[in-house]
C-alpha cells in the first residue's frame, strides 16, 4: 500500500486545516498527523517538469501528469492567519 508523507512547517500549530487540490480534508478519515507530518494512505505526487516537457509546453503541446497540491491553513499565536502552499510530498511504498 502506498503512503504519502507531507512534512508540516515548523510553525504550524493546531487547530489547522488541510487541503488537497483545494478540497478540504478531514482527520482521521483522509489523513493522520504523525511526528510533525501529515500521513495520507494514498499516493500523492508532484509533477516535475523536465526541460523537454517545458519546451513542448512553450509550443502549446500539453503533457499532463499527476500534480497534487497540499496546502495547510492555521492561526498564529497572535491571531493572524497563515497558509503554507504546495508542501513537499514524500511517497513511501510499504
Amino acid at each position: 500500500m502506498a503512503q504519502s508523507i507531507v512534512p508540516l512547517p515548523a510553525d504550524v500549530r493546531s487547530p489547522f486545516e488541510v487541503y488537497v487540490n483545494g478540497v478540504r480534508q478531514q482527520q482521521p478519515g483522509d489523513y493522520q498527523v504523525r511526528d510533525g507530518a501529515l500521513v495520507f494512505q494514498r499516493s500523492l505526487a508532484k509533477d516535475k517538469v523536465s526541460g523537454w516537457r517545458w519546451a513542448l509546453g512553450a509550443w502549446g503541446v500539453g503533457t499532463y501528469r499527476q500534480d497534487d497540491s497540499i496546502d495547510v491553513r492555521w492561526s498564529r499565536a497572535d491571531g493572524s492567519s497563515a497558509v503554507a502552499q504546495q508542501l513537499e510530498i514524500r511517497e513511501v511504498i510499504e
